[in-house]
């Protein structure tokens, strides 16, 4: 689609959030957003966790960057722009959760999201 798209001075990317503190995951734990981190006595991976407004900052830059072509055609995370666009998640951190999922959970080391977050 970049390639299709690109004469028409259009921007085709894919964004996706890393693990997404949404409404569902929090009944799953049962917890809320005010005690999340609770849910990581179930699962302690949870800690790299993001809220959906994350990946909505994440948009918003996107949408008002006037150079936003120079992602044509590639494949971004919330956690990958945040440092570029400097946003963060409601609690002033900035979760890399796929760079986590690859350096610490499938490494099989124990949950930290020191560096991470």
């Amino acid at each position: 689609m970049a390639h299709e798209i690109s004469p028409y001075d259009c921007t085709a990317l894919s964004l996706t959030p890393g693990w997404l503190r949404s409404e569902i995951m929090l009944e799953k734990f049962s917890v809320t957003e005010g005690n999340w981190k609770e849910a990581t006595e179930q699962e302690p991976h949870f800690i790299i966790s993001e809220t959906p407004r994350y990946i909505g900052r994440a948009v918003a830059s996107l949408a008002q960057d006037p150079n936003v072509a120079r992602w044509n055609g590639q494949s971004l995370s919330s956690g990958q722009l945040a440092p570029i666009y400097k946003f963060t998640d409601l609690d002033g951190s900035s979760p890399d959760a796929w760079r986590y999922i690859m350096e610490v959970m499938e490494a099989g080391k124990p949950a930290n999201s020191s560096g991470y977050r």
